[in-house]
């Protein structure tokens, strides 16, 4: 199958359907286009997201299965709930946008390089003073030392990426987040691909058609976005 190339010039062109992706590599959709406020919004509202290497031109993905979590399915293993419970950590919303995203563009020991390029961390930021990307700081003391940030549309968050400098860090950040996810009226997480931490935590495979029914359900729908506020 050919994939359809986007116009970088037309934000507003269609994405193509997505059970027309690939099966291998699992996903992949479309190529080209551009990362404006316009295409990303239209693309993580049809279950699709921007993934590519420096260098590559903008690569286009809706995996089948996907990987999501129901906020009110979140699993707080005993380890995670003493380290909760030991307040050692504050969590922060919205408070530092710039330094997660950086911060999750480090590159990690298990992988060379990192997909987050300067391209994407300009695109998320506008996302975000647009009020549509959000962030997780997870603080000891004055130190930001792990956190995640990803995309509020309606009652559906995707989560983007995570980091994490201290042991637990970042598991703190989602279990704060899924928690108050869920109290705002969110009703799903969408996590992307299948994950051995997430999946510890609870998330779900589901399949791509109960995904995109999923977001034609959730994502038109109010949540208390205002509650999204700096701490």
């Amino acid at each position: 199958m050919q994939l359809t190339v986007l116009d970088p010039n037309n934000p507003a062109q269609d994405f193509p359907l997505a059970c027309k992706a690939l099966r291998e590599p699992d996903g992949l959709l479309a190529v080209g286009g551009c990362l404006s406020q316009a295409r990303l919004l239209n693309a993580y509202r049809h279950g699709i997201f921007p993934w590519y290497n420096p260098g590559e031109p903008i690569l286009w993905w809706s995996p089948n299965p996907r990987l999501v979590l129901f906020p009110d399915k979140l699993l707080i293993s005993h380890s995670l709930h003493k380290t909760l419970r030991k307040n050692i950590f504050s969590v922060t919303f919205d408070r530092a946008f710039n330094d997660v995203i950086a911060a999750c563009a480090n590159p990690r020991k298990e992988a060379d390089g990192t997909w987050i390029t300067d391209e994407i961390k300009v695109a998320y930021n506008q996302l975000h003073q647009a009020g549509f990307a959000r962030s997780v700081e997870v603080w000891l003391g004055d130190e930001l030392v792990g956190g995640l940030y990803g995309i509020a549309i309606g009652q559906v968050f995707f989560g983007e990426s995570m980091f994490h400098t201290r042991t637990d860090a970042s598991k703190v950040a989602f279990a704060v987040l899924v928690n108050r996810l869920n109290s705002w009226g969110y009703r799903l997480i969408d996590c992307q691909v299948h994950s051995n931490h997430l999946q510890s935590l609870g998330a779900e495979e589901i399949s791509r058609d109960d995904f995109t029914s999923l977001l034609d359900r959730h994502c038109p729908a109010a949540a208390l976005s205002s509650a999204w506020q700096p701490q």
